[in-house]
């Protein structure tokens, strides 16, 4: 069941401004073509049913913060049977996934431009296969960290919402946030870390998409790579 409250780890915001550039006449005509066809239901009016978006589907996966939404894209082309869902509260990242969806002529792909967590909360227990976040914001600074995604409270939702057998996949180029977020989630009960040597968070996995973001390197270390399984 979804929880009956709203997030207990609100209201602090968990990424920064929500638009930075005028929207691209293109990106800004899809908001009113196509965004009302894929948009997620509102999260605040209830129970979201996965099964209810996309009749049929072999798997449910959740990208937290697609960017640009080349990932979420990329991972929706090679797996049309799952149904894929986006959240990502900066408008123009949200401009750009419309337009990866067009172009590819996407299906399965659902999007929601707010705050993940919302989606979090009203999604019924154990009814996602995959979620992964990528390159959240890493609030280096210490007096900001209460601000990053991850969470005591937001890791047990996100173990909540996953089956039995599915993943989490944490991706950031921050060595303090890498080691945050390993702290958190290895706290997390049902939650088992996957690596066991190095190479298991130093090399992409397979399946991988890298992005143009990732390949900016922003950050202070090179990728880091952290899996985790939902235990039964």
């Amino acid at each position: 069941m979804p929880s009956d409250n709203p997030p207990s780890w609100g209201p602090l915001r968990s990424f920064g401004r929500i638009k930075s550039r005028t929207l691209k006449p293109r990106q800004a005509a899809l908001f009113d073509t196509l965004l009302p066809r894929v948009a997620l239901p509102d999260p605040a009016l209830g129970r979201l049913e996965p099964r209810d978006l996309m009749p049929g589907a072999e798997e449910v996966w959740l990208e937290i913060g697609f960017g640009g939404g080349e990932h979420l894209a990329e991972q929706a082309a090679r797996h049309p049977g799952a149904l894929m869902i986006g959240c990502e509260p900066f408008l123009n990242g949200v401009g750009s996934a419309l337009r990866h969806v067009e172009e590819r002529g996407l299906e399965n792909v659902r999007l929601h431009a707010g705050d993940a967590r919302d989606v979090l909360a009203a999604l019924p227990d154990a009814s996602l296969d995959r979620v992964m976040i990528l390159f959240p914001d890493p609030w280096p600074k210490a007096r900001h960290n209460k601000r990053r995604l991850i969470q005591l409270e937001s890791a047990a939702e996100i173990a909540r919402v996953l089956k039995p057998g599915g993943h989490l996949r944490f991706v950031t180029d921050w060595k303090d946030y890498a080691a945050w977020a390993l702290e958190i989630l290895e706290k997390t009960p049902g939650l088992a870390w996957q690596a066991e040597r190095a190479d298991d968070w130093n090399i992409a996995p397979a399946d991988h998409v890298t992005t143009r973001y990732e390949e900016k390197r922003l950050g202070d270390t090179p990728p880091i790579f952290l899996e985790f399984r939902r235990e039964a």
